[in-house]
């Protein structure tokens, strides 16, 4: 083979790989906004307890607040696990889903929470509104408090030569633009808007653990606290598994005998088995990069 046509046969690879790439790409980012259809699969055979799952960044309550309100309404479903393992995410979502489980419980059907490795910020946020919660001994939860990130691209728009031209109305209208710096005012600004949130999310533990806001307020500086550490501040309810945050609903239900787990599953679709973890992480990303609200209750860690 000539050496010109190894070196086409090289670039044609680069180019095939890198199209294949952005094909990919594309595709994870259409089809991770297309709702996906569930099943239901039921484990045992005694009276049921529903488990709703509540993993990974929270960036909408629909789909957990669908199930709460199916579940809520199913009188065959005596009581409501929410499992939950995520850092939190969006502060508005967080405060539905919260809401929600609140009323639930207030409704007369127990809900339980049992923590995962980390239910920290909106993760703790959801959970404050359950009957009981239940943290692993190593659960990292916590994280009161709320965060906003701003890109600052001035400079590197400068070194490449690009101008941006901002025509407004409000001083403020173009206030965490990534392309001008902040202002003092600016910070001041965005600052109000912070602490407003994070007496939203003080007041909710105030109110839900029964805890002064002096008390509160030494808490909610962003530390998380392993799930002994929560147990001795107030902010959970007791140490146990996900099998005994099991036998805590059952009882709480008045469930006599081995609880039926009921739960709802995303069912496997084409493009999944096609292309596996790739699309899950392109899900992933897209959700890191184009979902990421302004206002988190977020914990920001490994």
């Amino acid at each position: 083979m000539q050496k010109s046509t190894k070196w086409f046969l090289a670039i044609l690879g680069i180019i095939l790989f890198f199209m294949a790439g952005f094909l990919l790409l594309i595709v994870g980012v259409v089809t991770s906004s297309i709702p996906a259809e569930t099943e239901v699969v039921t484990r045992g055979n005694g009276e049921k307890i529903a488990v709703v799952e509540v993993f990974g960044p929270i960036q909408s309550s629909t789909e957990t607040n669908r199930q709460l309100k199916e579940y809520a309404e199913d009188q065959s479903i005596k009581a409501i696990l929410l499992h939950v393992d995520s850092p939190g995410g969006s502060v508005v979502a967080s405060q539905e889903i919260y809401e929600q489980v609140r009323s639930v419980r207030d409704d007369g059907k127990p809900v339980i929470v049992s923590m995962g490795s980390l239910a920290a910020s909106g993760g703790y946020y959801v959970s404050c509104g359950a009957s009981r919660i239940v943290a692993n001994r190593g659960t990292l939860t916590g994280s009161i408090g709320v965060i906003a990130e701003f890109l600052q691209l001035r400079e590197a728009l400068d070194k490449l030569g690009v101008d941006v031209k901002v025509i407004k109305s409000g001083h403020l209208k173009d206030a965490g633009s990534h392309v001008r710096d902040m202002t003092g005012e600016d910070e001041r600004y965005f600052q109000s808007l912070m602490d407003e949130v994070h007496l939203q999310f003080a007041d909710v533990v105030v109110q839900e653990r029964e805890m002064e806001m002096e008390k509160v307020l030494e808490l909610a500086d962003g530390r998380v606290f392993t799930g002994e550490d929560a147990l001795a501040k107030g902010l959970v309810d007791t140490i146990g598994t996900f099998e005994d945050a099991i036998s805590i609903a059952a009882e709480m239900a008045g469930i006599e005998g081995e609880p039926a787990l009921v739960r709802q599953r995303k069912r496997r679709v084409w493009w999944e088995s096609f292309a596996g973890e790739a699309m899950k992480e392109v899900a992933a990303w897209k959700s890191e990069l184009l979902d990421r609200p302004v206002l988190s209750y977020r914990f920001i860690g490994p």
